[in-house]
């Protein structure tokens, strides 16, 4: 089966992880999301990984590989950009109920 990697930002309840994952190149778990709903696997394997937590400030950690629970991620969002970082959105949403 031919791969490709791609970078994703995952979070958890207390983690904030960007990583490589490797994707099928077509078809059947090309996209992050058939990743996400496999039922059939309780873990997300990542390469290349650098983890934070969350609502602390300060460097993150490297790790060559980091296995991450499916069940703890809040948030997925493929195609990071290469320097890592996420750029603030153009106009700010408000807050559900704000008029």
């Amino acid at each position: 089966m031919q791969t490709r990697q791609e970078r994703v930002y995952l979070e958890t309840p207390r983690h904030r992880i960007a990583g490589t994952l490797t994707l099928a190149r077509d078809g059947y778990r090309s996209r992050v999301s058939d990743v996400l709903n496999a039922s059939e696997r309780d873990f997300i394997p990542l390469t290349d990984v650098t983890v934070e937590l969350v609502g602390h400030e300060g460097p993150g950690t490297h790790h060559e590989f980091l296995a991450v629970s499916r069940h703890h991620v809040v948030i997925a969002i493929p195609e990071l950009p290469e320097d890592g970082e996420l750029s603030p959105a153009a106009a700010a949403v408000p807050p559900a109920g704000a008029v």
